[in-house]
């Protein structure tokens, strides 16, 4: 006999709209009720660690365990990673030394993998922090076993079930990363710091590359004098990339630009007598510029701003003398 076909399920508006309600009075339970003095006591205790922390947890736990601990690594505020419980009672531990923290995160406080780990942790000497939901709101048996105790208020799971963490992960996860922002806070963290462990990514880029990083210089530059003609300057227009030509005088002085998209409208509004025209006459003589110091990001924002985007910005100095061109496509190759 052939299985028999179900219909597609469909989501109801409605019905994840109840959802999306359970879930706020979920959290706001959370946010009225959690202990203000035990989260100022972790954070506390997070700030003056003498050696790494540790987070550790089995499941969706886990899975927050080591989202924070990644997170308190990348910013820099301390050797942080995650201990595997498995691992670590099979040859891992020989990561933890007396001086260490160890935050166990546990929904019930009475995971067995942790209840496991954590009189071994203790007798290497770290200190034990258990962050649990417990329903005795003292952690449970694992709080019982740890230094310290963190409650996370839980009035119930977004679940059919009521079984399913997905509300419980979620009040971890802000309990800890809002917990990483006091840290930053209390650290002072630069942007610089934050940008030094983040060199690869899109957000260290734009932290860390300057104009200058990222710009076209010397013969890599669209360059004519205000008096050329303007089919004289097609090859210089067309040849360098950027899609424009810098009008410069003597100097080299910035007087203007003249985009090929100028060059259109010439073409379009002056027909044969563009043959006849200057770059000086028809080049834009207020443009957009930027700094070679400026950050490279704010170059990408400026080309954005209203009222029209542009795709360029010439470089100049404080004497408005033209040092590189920046374009767009140049600073989306560079990963901004």
């Amino acid at each position: 006999m052939g299985s028999l076909s179900l219909p597609p399920a469909k989501i109801n508006a409605s019905d994840l709209a109840r959802l999306f309600e359970s879930q706020r009075r979920h959290l706001n339970h959370f946010f009225d009720r959690l202990d203000l003095s035990q989260a100022v006591s972790f954070a506390q205790t997070l700030l003056a660690a003498p050696g790494a922390i540790f987070f550790s947890g089995v499941g969706k736990s886990g899975a927050v365990a080591m989202k924070l601990a990644q997170t308190l690594a990348s910013l820099g505020l301390a050797r942080s990673s995650f201990l595997c419980p498995v691992n670590a009672l099979h040859g891992d531990l020989g990561a933890l030394f007396p001086s260490d923290i160890l935050v166990l995160l546990s929904k019930s406080g009475a995971s067995q993998e942790l209840l496991s780990l954590a009189p071994c942790a203790k007798a290497k000497g770290a200190y034990l922090v258990a962050v649990t939901s417990a329903e005795d709101g003292k952690g449970g048996m694992l709080g019982r076993v740890c230094d310290m105790s963190v409650h996370l208020p839980l009035s119930g799971e977004v679940c059919p079930f009521g079984l399913a963490p997905v509300t419980s992960a979620s009040v971890q996860m802000v309990f800890g990363d809002t917990v990483v922002a006091a840290l930053m806070e209390a650290k002072r963290v630069s942007r610089e710091q934050y940008a030094a462990n983040h060199p690869a990514g899109r957000i260290g880029k734009s932290l860390i590359f300057k104009v200058k990083d990222v710009m076209k210089k010397q013969n890599e530059l669209p360059l004519c004098k205000e008096g050329d003609m303007i089919m004289d300057q097609l090859t210089e227009l067309t040849s360098k990339g950027c899609g424009c030509l810098l009008v410069v005088d003597d100097a080299y002085r910035l007087i203007g630009t003249f985009t090929d998209g100028d060059l259109r409208r010439t073409l379009k509004t002056s027909g044969a007598a563009i043959f006849n025209l200057t770059v000086g006459q028809m080049c834009n003589r207020n443009p957009r510029t930027i700094t070679a110091d400026a950050m490279a990001v704010e170059a990408m924002e400026k080309m954005e701003a209203p009222p029209s985007p542009v795709q360029f910005l010439p470089v100049v100095d404080e004497k408005g003398t033209v040092i590189g061109i920046v374009t767009l496509h140049g600073l989306v190759a560079a990963g901004l």
